[in-house]
């Protein structure tokens, strides 16, 4: 892991033209680390174009992400050169997951892969891959420090909005985050307006949406599985973090071991987010379903009704 971040820093140390992208769907681990990397870049006078993986050629993330981009390096997808003199692929357990962009993997002079799911099988020329670590912003933070960055409050406020969520709040992993986040916020990073906006602020109809997403959720005992289902009406009308955050109420039933939340992206088309308390592997079942993730945290797309996928998830989950 050393020699691949030393690699990777001599690289972007080297290059006149980075783009880096995140996954489809983009959160704040995957985004903040492209636009953490990118700004540092930026200020060196490299040539940087920060994008992430979409269906359609002219989406663009929520508002709450686009605020961590204080340079206005944040392109659309239609926007992303042909043939990247470096591409840095962040946070992505697939090339798949890069949608409509996958094909720069392959034209890339150099690609960079950036990530820590377990479920990578690996792609690129450079594999800065650990998935030991519990964020992708602790591997660019680990270049960061090889490239000499000094961290401040903007490139700090990245990383820390990918460290603090994909820790769920630093309540999963070990010392490492904790050490992260001390540094980043003696950097200058102001935590609570940060951590406001990404996870504390809803309008307030999602609250009676919510309600009802819950009041519908189901138990099926039998394979400690909990449920719920987020209707395309819905996900259509609210932003992507009022419909990830579904998974972490529904999570809490104490008595599943398993959570799935089905979330209709579009008609008839479905992502599903799987979190498990330790016992069952959910990257196990997202892969074999043609996702992937990590053992308590995974995903995958499938396509039919809901009563289809919430089939095809039950059959792949043990009894």
């Amino acid at each position: 892991m050393d020699e691949a971040v030393e690699t990777a820093a001599d690289v972007l140390d080297a290059a006149g033209q980075v783009v880096l992208l995140g996954h489809v769907n983009p959160d704040a681990d995957s985004l903040g680390s492209a636009l953490a990397l990118g700004l540092a870049l930026h200020r060196r006078g490299v040539q940087v174009v920060v994008s992430y993986g979409a269906a359609e050629p002219d989406e663009l993330p929520s508002e709450t992400l686009r605020a961590l981009d204080v340079a206005g390096l944040l392109h659309r997808p239609s926007d992303v050169p042909v043939e990247p003199e470096v591409l840095v692929c962040c946070d992505t357990a697939d090339r798949r997951r890069l949608g409509i962009l996958a094909d720069r993997v392959d034209a890339a002079e150099t690609t960079i892969l950036v990530d820590h799911h377990a479920s990578n099988p690996g792609f690129g020329d450079v594999q800065v891959l650990d998935p030991r670590a519990e964020a992708t912003v602790l591997l660019v933070h680990r270049i960061l420090d090889r490239m000499d960055v000094e961290i401040d409050p903007d490139i700090g406020a990245c990383l820390y909005a990918g460290l603090a969520t994909d820790t769920v709040g630093f309540r999963v992993g070990g010392p490492g985050p904790h050490r992260l986040a001390a540094e980043l916020v003696e950097a200058g990073v102001e935590v609570e307006p940060l951590m406001r906006a990404l996870v504390d602020s809803h309008p307030f109809a999602w609250l009676d949406a919510l309600g009802a997403i819950l009041r519908a959720a189901e138990l099926d005992p039998a394979r400690g599985l909990v449920h719920a289902s987020v209707p395309h009406d819905v996900v259509a009308r609210f932003r992507p973090e009022e419909v990830e955050s579904v998974v972490d109420h529904v999570r809490s039933a104490v008595e599943a071991e398993v959570a799935a939340v089905f979330k209709e992206v579009a008609p008839g088309r479905w992502t599903v987010s799987l979190r498990s308390r330790g016992a069952v592997d959910v990257s196990a079942v997202a892969v074999a379903l043609g996702g992937g993730g990590h053992p308590k945290a995974a995903g995958f797309s499938h396509a039919g009704t809901r009563d289809e996928v919430l089939a095809v998830v039950r059959s792949a989950l043990p009894r």
